[in-house]
């Protein structure tokens, strides 16, 4: 029973998404009730599935399944098998995606009525929540990659969703690129993973049950595959130092950013890693690298969003600053607090996002029932630290650590200039070989 359960729990988006796309491919659009309606009733029946499978592998003693769902090819001793892993990871966090995604599209169905792209922003909707329960769900790293790729597509997408404004275009482009940048880090990890281990599946690349497996990877390539998933994780979960598309992802609409930023996306490097965290475990340095830019990112965040005005960016950086937290327990080894933590946050931060439209009016309200301002916070700042500093550090805050501009300086531009400089190279090249013997002279032949 389990296996139809869980089986059901990733079908019931993907069937959604093909009955929101039949009215596009005929050259219709959906209603807004009919596209409501499909989408509830995908996200409730989805849900509904993995929770009943929850309750029959807790009735029957059941710690770990998995679902054979075919092979997408075999080449020799390589294979991309069709495998959804059920254990004590997994399953919490299928609950999560299939619960806030239901959350976002009862939300979306009002917040966006009568907006352009109404659909649109359903079928990305669904799509990334194919993605994510390909990440969670997912038996082995390729199939975790598929889904990884679908989150990044989703995202940048929708983070563009206003195209006909040239900000989030170019808010959509940096993440996408950061996207990709970070994924080469995850498909070389995969590749090597299953060089070394002789299989990319989880159940026979780790021995044992999460959270107490272990790997026989040789410490050389468990550290290197460690140091992929950990750039992998960073870049997806907008950490130091790709957290600059973080902030610029909020020029989406808000449901979008609620399941992307606040509950669902930027937790996928701390699944990531929790998912294979017997490689962490045989790579100290990974671990430490893990800590020191999960902390690091962390107080960047505290200082950046203390200094931001508008409430989707202070809740951006806040996101940002859990996670930094999340990922230096993973590091640490605290897997279960780690889980608990994600779970927590992204339930919290996904309300406060979905809130944040009417943020404004509810402050004004509480200053009307206090009978005047309200106190402003920082204050022990004042206490601390002279005028000099609190002017740098708020400058500090309101550059945001000046990352941007190093990285302009020192990484893109550099890239930059190099491909404009192989740009013009590659034209002389051509331009020479066109002057050749016999060319260039075709309009003498000519009449």
């Amino acid at each position: 029973m389990i296996p139809a359960l869980i089986t059901w729990t990733v079908a019931a988006p993907a069937l959604a998404f093909v009955l929101l796309m039949l009215p596009w491919g005929v050259g219709r659009s959906a209603s807004e009730v009919y596209t409501a309606r499909v989408v509830r009733w995908a996200f409730l029946s989805s849900f509904l599935a993995a929770a009943a499978a929850l309750v029959e592998m807790l009735f029957t003693g059941v710690d770990a399944v998995v679902v054979p769902l075919g092979h997408l090819f075999s080449v020799h001793h390589h294979d991309l098998a069709l495998t959804l892993l059920v254990d004590r990871l997994s399953l919490p966090f299928a609950l999560l995606v299939t619960a806030l995604c239901g959350v976002i599209g009862s939300f979306g169905y009002r917040y966006l009525h009568r907006e352009p792209g109404y659909t649109r922003f359903f079928i990305l909707l669904l799509l990334f929540s194919l993605g994510m329960l390909a990440v969670v769900l997912g038996g082995n790293l390729g199939l975790l990659y598929a889904g990884w790729e679908l989150l990044g597509l989703s995202s940048a997408l929708l983070i563009g969703f206003f195209h006909e404004r040239a900000a989030p275009v170019k808010s959509a482009l940096r993440a996408f690129i950061t996207y990709r940048i970070c994924d080469v880090a995850l498909l070389t990890a995969a590749i090597f993973l299953h060089q070394a281990s002789g299989s990319g599946a989880f159940d026979e690349a780790y021995l044992g049950l999460w959270p107490h497996q272990t790997s026989t990877l040789s410490p050389g390539a468990a550290g290197l595959i460690g140091l992929l998933l950990v750039v992998a994780a960073l870049g997806k979960s907008g950490q130091l130092p790709f957290s600059g598309w973080l902030p610029r992802a909020m020029e989406g609409p808000t449901p979008s950013s609620a399941i992307f930023y606040g509950a669902l996306s930027i937790h996928a490097g701390a699944y990531l890693l929790l998912r294979n965290a017997p490689v962490l475990d045989a790579a100290p340095a990974a671990q430490v690298l893990l800590v020191g830019v999960g902390l690091s990112t962390a107080l960047h965040a505290t200082l950046a969003g203390r200094a931001q005005t508008d409430v989707k960016s202070q809740l951006a950086y806040a996101s940002m600053a859990q996670v930094g937290l999340i990922l230096a327990e993973i590091g640490l080894g605290l897997r279960f607090l780690a889980l608990l933590h994600v779970v927590g946050h992204a339930t919290l931060r996904s309300l406060q996002l979905l809130r944040a439209p009417s943020a404004l009016a509810d402050h004004h309200q509480q200053e009307t029932g206090a009978g005047g301002l309200l106190a402003e916070t920082g204050r022990h700042y004042e206490a601390l630290l002279p005028a000099g500093a609190r002017r740098w550090l708020y400058r500090f805050a309101m550059e945001r650590s000046y990352l941007d501009d190093a990285l302009e300086r020192f990484l893109l531009g550099p890239v930059v200039r190099g491909l404009e400089a192989a740009d013009r190279a590659e034209r002389r090249w051509i331009s020479r070989l066109g002057r050749g013997p016999g060319e260039g002279r075709g309009d003498e032949a000519e009449p």
